[in-house]
C-alpha cells in the first residue's frame, strides 16, 4: 500500500477491508452465505440507496473474496464477540506497508496535506496502535528515498537524507514512551536504483550504518537492527524516446538490486515514460526478475560480488559521503531544523538541475536520447495502448460517494467528532479511525481533520 498524505485513513480503509476479507472465510466455512445476503439487502431497503457492486470481470484465478460484504462491514452482519475474535486475529496476521513517509513528503514529493506536526503525530499513533494490537508483520512506514531520488537527487543525497529521516523518526517515537525494539521491525525503507555506479552498494551502506546506530546509540536487539528494504527501478531513467531501451535500463538497475541483497523488488514498466503500464509492459517487468533470479546462474549465490575491489572501495566512498551529509544536516538543527530553511528540497532541486544539463548538453550519455540516436533522430514513441479510465467509470465511483454520503450521513457526524475529540484530547487518533473508516469517505474524515491539525504550509 503505496499511500502518502492521507496515508492514516486509507490505513483504516484497508485494515477493516483485510477484516471483513476473513469475516467473508468465516461466512463460507460456517454455510451462513443466505444468512447474512438476507441481512445485508435488509440494510439496503432501509438505507434505500444502491449497493456498490464490483464492475467488469473477475481476473482469471481470481474468486472474488472480499466482494460479499461490499458497502457494509462485517460486525453489521455477525456477533460482536465472532467480529471481535477475527479483527484480532486478522491484526496479528495481515501483511504489507504503509508509505507514509511526511518527511520526504515535504523534501520531494509535495503530497503534504496536514501540517508536519500532526502528520508526524498521526504516524505516531499508528505505531502506537500497531504495538497495542500486536500488528507484527505489516510495517508502519516505508521511509522513502525513492521519491528524492525522482525528484532530482543523486544516489549519495538519496540515501542520506532517507537515513537520516529514519533515524528521525526512532528519535520521536522514542520521545512518545515507545520501545525501541517493539517499534523497530515495524520500519522499512524504500530506494531508487539508477545506473549510477554508487546504487550498486546503496542497500549494503545503509545497513551498514543503521545496525551500528540501532545498536551502539539506540541499544536496540537484533531484529530491530535489522534494516529491510525495497527497491524500485528508477522511474526518472525512464524516457519516451527510443522507449523499448528502457527495459534494458530497467534490467541493469534489477541487476543491481539484487546482487545487492534488497528484499523485495519492483522493476518497471517500459512504458511508465508515458502512461499506466499495460498488461504487456507489466509482464514483460516481470520477467526481467523472473529471468534473472531463476535463469541466471551467479544470482543463485548469495553475495556474488562480495569482496571485489570496487564494490568494497564504493561501500567505503559512499558510507563516508554520507556521514558527511548527516553532518550537514546536523548543523542546521537535524532534519525538522534543515526542513525550516529548506535545505533538502534547495539541494535535491540543485542536483536535478544539474542531472538535467548534463542530459542536455550530452556530458551524460542517454543512448538514443541525446547519443546515438536512430536515423530518426530521437522520436517520442507512444505505446499502442494508453490506459485511462473512462467517464463511465469515474462517474460510477461519483455516485458510489454520494450513496456512501447518504447512507451513513446520521452516523458521519458522529464519528467525525470522535475522531476530533481524540485528535484535542490528545488521544490515538488511528484507534477512533478504524470505526471512523467504516462508515466516513476520505474527503470527510480529512476535512474534519484539518479543522483540529492544521493544513500543510510550505516554509519560505
Amino acid at each position: 500500500m503505496t499511500i502518502n498524505g492521507p496515508a492514516p485513513m486509507l490505513l483504516g480503509f484497508f485494515m477493516n477491508a483485510a477484516i471483513d476479507q476473513n469475516c467473508e472465510k468465516y461466512i463460507i466455512e460456517n454455510n451462513l452465505q443466505t444468512e447474512v445476503e438476507e441481512r445485508i439487502n435488509e440494510i439496503y431497503k432501509k438505507r434505500g440507496t444502491t449497493r456498490p457492486s464490483y464492475q467488469g470481470d473477475l481476473p482469471e484465478g481470481n474468486n472474488g473474496l472480499g466482494l460479499m460484504l461490499l458497502g457494509v462491514t462485517g460486525d453489521q452482519v455477525l456477533p460482536a464477540d465472532v467480529y471481535q475474535d477475527i479483527k484480532v486475529k486478522t491484526l496479528a496476521q495481515v501483511r504489507g506497508t504503509v508509505q507514509a513517509d511526511i518527511l520526504k513528503e515535504d523534501q520531494a514529493q509535495n503530497t503534504c496535506i496536514f501540517s508536519t506536526e500532526f502528520a508526524l503525530r498521526l504516524m505516531g499513533d499508528v505505531q502506537e496502535y500497531f504495538i497495542k494490537q500486536n500488528v507484527r508483520n505489516f510495517y508502519s512506514v516505508s521511509i522513502s528515498g525513492y521519491h528524492i531520488a525522482e525528484a532530482g537527487a543523486n544516489p549519495i543525497t538519496q540515501l542520506a537524507f532517507t537515513l537520516a529521516n529514519g533515524f528521525t523518526y526512532v528519535e520521536y517515537y522514542l520521545s512518545r514512551g515507545m520501545n525501541i525494539n517493539d517499534f523497530g521491525p515495524n520500519l522499512s525503507f524504500f530506494f531508487s536504483n539508477g545506473i549510477d555506479p554508487e546504487y550498486a552498494v546503496i542497500g549494503r551502506v545503509a545497513r551498514k550504518i543503521w545496525a551500528k546506530a540501532m545498536k551502539n546509540k539506540y541499544g536496540a536487539n537484533e531484529r530491530a537492527q535489522m534494516l529491510k528494504y525495497h527497491i524500485q527501478t528508477s522511474g526518472r531513467s525512464l524516457h519516451a524516446q527510443e522507449i523499448d531501451f528502457n527495459d534494458i535500463r530497467t534490467t541493469l538497475q534489477a541487476l543491481y538490486a539484487i546482487y545487492d541483497n534488497c528484499n523485495s523488488l519492483h522493476t518497471n514498466a517500459y512504458d511508465e515514460a508515458i502512461t499506466t503500464p499495460t498488461e504487456e509492459s507489466v509482464r514483460r517487468a516481470m520477467a526481467i526478475q523472473l529471468i534473472i533470479n531463476k535463469e541466471l546462474g551467479l544470482a543463485k549465490n548469495e553475495n556474488p560480488i562480495q569482496g571485489s575491489f570496487i564494490i568494497e572501495e564504493l561501500t567505503d566512498l559512499v558510507e563516508d559521503a554520507v556521514l558527511q551529509e548527516f553532518d550537514r544536516i546536523t548543523e542546521r538543527g537535524g532534519v525538522l531544523g534543515a526542513m525550516e530553511t529548506m535545505y533538502q528540497r534547495s539541494k535535491i532541486q540543485e542536483e536535478s538541475l544539474y542531472y538535467e544539463t548534463l542530459k542536455h548538453t550530452g556530458e551524460f550519455p542517454i543512448i538514443g536520447v541525446n547519443t546515438f540516436l536512430s536515423s530518426k533522430g530521437s522520436p517520442t514513441v507512444i505505446p499502442a495502448e494508453v490506459i485511462r479510465a473512462t467517464e463511465e467509470e469515474k462517474q460510477y465511483q461519483i455516485d458510489m460517494l454520494h450513496h456512501l454520503h447518504v447512507t451513513n450521513e446520521n452516523k458521519v457526524a458522529e464519528q467525525l467528532n470522535i475522531i476530533q475529540e481524540a485528535a484535542i484530547n490528545n488521544q490515538n487518533i488511528f484507534e477512533k479511525l478504524m470505526e471512523a473508516t467504516k462508515v466516513c469517505s476520505l474527503g470527510q474524515i480529512t476535512g474534519a481533520l484539518f479543522e483540529v491539525g492544521g493544513q500543510y504550509r510550505r516554509n519560505m
